[in-house]
């Protein structure tokens, strides 16, 4: 592990923009300071008129592995992710066979020890049956436990009140909630079924997993979490409706929203059709407006993707066949800056909301803020460089993307992760390996 100092950059962190030099020493940053005389061991990366951020933190990304790798997988994938400045991801438990387990669990961070090129954490998933594999989880080596209060793919979903109760009542980690009500999707799912037989157009998504849905679920979310005293994260907002349950500021019930909700809307499925066809549905441009100022005012804390690859052949398909979720990671921070620059929000909002949000709600020791003493996750971006979204450049394992031929206002030009230089804006080292993220142990 090299010695590194970048000289020079923008750093924004903690709310300000200061320009600095960063030492970065035993995979830590060991100084910041106005200037500092490199080291004759270390590499010196100019970083003069770049901004240095702190590595994102995607809380809520499927990267398929075990059981589902002709889609993806945590080799893939990660590479995508430092590709796109995310350093750290926390993967969801829906794979094959599902996290239900420690054991399942450990299996997953085995393969992450091995092919991962950014740090990691996973998610062990709630069920009907395995509340005590819940209750006696090891909040050390969780992200959090995830429930999916919604449609979702094998034994994975959760809608007996009475565990949900417990899990709220005992889980030893915050909780985060996939909310869309069943019974009222499946009520629509046949009523388009009737109208549309098997040929519904995409614009349907939005009136199947509809408003009403996620509202009713993510309301018994929040009103479980409040009489149990849970902590609960609600994932990948939707609708405006939904915003009125959050405060800014609350540090036990916060809510994420996903890169593609703030950018796209009802419009775009007629160009996009399946490629944008995600759970929850993106829904109106209110909607979006509306999120938006969310992120701006604080009830949305925190900015994630919830990347979900599929292969091109399994999104052709007709509407009821093809699949929900897109891959996004490499795109996510070209995508907050992007609304930046149309001043969505601020740049220090971005990086409180990507950044120091997830590692403050997640209890992540030692990420999340460029200071001394914690890891060098880091990425340098060229706010003067455009990027142009090309399919032969893409490195999740899908090789497509909903951005194809977008032109971004900025550059990712490097990543280090834990004190490596990892991506160079051109090749990834793939040598080197993230690490196991370490989380606190009191997170109740």
């Amino acid at each position: 592990m090299k010695d590194i100092l970048l000289s020079g950059g923008t750093l924004v962190t903690d709310g300000k923009k200061e320009v600095a030099d960063i030492l970065v020493r035993d995979g830590r940053i060991e100084q910041i300071s106005p200037s500092i005389q490199a080291p004759a061991s270390a590499k010196v990366i100019d970083a003069e008129g770049k901004w240095v951020l702190p590595g994102l933190i995607d809380d809520q990304v499927h990267f398929r592995e075990p059981g589902l790798t002709h889609k993806a997988s945590i080799f893939t994938e990660s590479r995508a992710a430092v590709a796109g400045g995310v350093t750290t991801f926390f993967e969801m438990p829906n794979v094959s066979p599902p996290t239900l387990s420690m054991e399942k669990l450990e299996e997953k961070r085995a393969i992450a020890r091995r092919d991962s090129v950014a740090n990691y954490a996973f998610f062990l998933g709630a069920s009907n049956e395995n509340l005590e594999a819940v209750k006696s989880a090891d909040p050390t080596r969780i992200a959090g436990v995830k429930i999916f209060m919604g449609s979702s793919t094998g034994n994975m979903l959760v809608d007996e009140e009475a565990v949900l109760e417990q899990i709220f009542r005992h889980a030893p980690t915050p909780i985060a909630t996939h909310c869309e009500d069943t019974p009222t999707i499946l009520a629509n799912e046949e009523a388009a079924k009737k109208k549309y037989h098997n040929d519904a157009p995409f614009w349907e998504h939005p009136n199947i997993r509809s408003r009403e849905a996620c509202l009713k679920s993510s309301t018994l979310a929040t009103e479980l979490a409040k009489r149990e005293k849970a902590r609960l994260h609600v994932l990948h907002i939707s609708t405006a409706e939904e915003l009125d349950l959050f405060t800014p500021g609350d540090p036990r019930i916060t809510a994420e929203a996903c890169v593609h909700h703030l950018w796209f809307e009802e419009s775009s499925y007629a160009t996009h059709g399946s490629r944008i066809k995600c759970n929850p549905a993106i829904k109106k441009e209110s909607d979006r407006r509306a999120i938006r100022q969310a992120v701006a005012d604080g009830r949305i804390s925190v900015l994630a993707t919830d990347h979900a690859p599929h292969t091109w052949e399994e999104k052709q398909q007709p509407y009821f066949q093809a699949p929900s979720g897109l891959p996004l990671v490499q795109h996510t921070l070209l995508l907050m800056l992007e609304m930046v620059k149309q001043n969505c929000f601020t740049l220090e909002t971005m990086v409180e909301r990507a950044c120091h949000a997830p590692a403050r709600i997640f209890d992540v020791v030692d990420r999340g803020h460029i200071r001394e003493g914690y890891w060098a996750d880091l990425v340098l971006v060229d706010p003067n460089t455009k990027t142009v979204v090309d399919d032969t450049k893409l490195w999740s394992k899908c090789g497509w993307s909903p951005f194809a031929g977008e032109r971004f206002s900025h550059l990712v030009e490097k990543t280090m992760v834990s004190g490596n230089l990892v991506y160079d804006g051109a090749e990834i080292r793939e040598e080197h390996r993230g690490e196991a993220v370490l989380f606190s142990p009191n997170r109740r």
